[in-house]
């Protein structure tokens, strides 16, 4: 049985939400929420994918702390166009 669109985006939406560190529960969350319903297929299977990473990883990534690997390079700079003050505490834009 094939997963539809719909439900795809929506388990994805929960994977996001429930991660292994509160950061990442917030980042992935936010990130979900606004991006989730215009992205195709390949950048859903492309999220999904990233999902399965370790969150200290993900979160070194987004922070910029470690160098991202060039399949998450353009998906992990859009999540973390979202995340200043989640990753850099204290951080505000202006």
């Amino acid at each position: 049985m094939t997963e539809t669109i719909e439900h795809t985006r929506k388990r994805l939406h929960m994977r996001s939400m429930r991660r292994g560190i509160k950061e990442m529960d917030l980042i992935l969350s936010a990130f979900a929420a606004a991006h989730l319903a215009e992205m195709n297929d390949a950048e859903l299977a492309l999220y999904d994918a990233l999902l399965s990473e370790n969150d200290h990883d993900l979160y070194g990534w987004v922070g910029g702390q470690f160098a991202v690997p060039d399949v998450y390079a353009d998906m992990i700079a859009r999540i973390a166009a979202g995340a200043h003050g989640v990753t850099r505490p204290g951080a505000s834009a202006h």
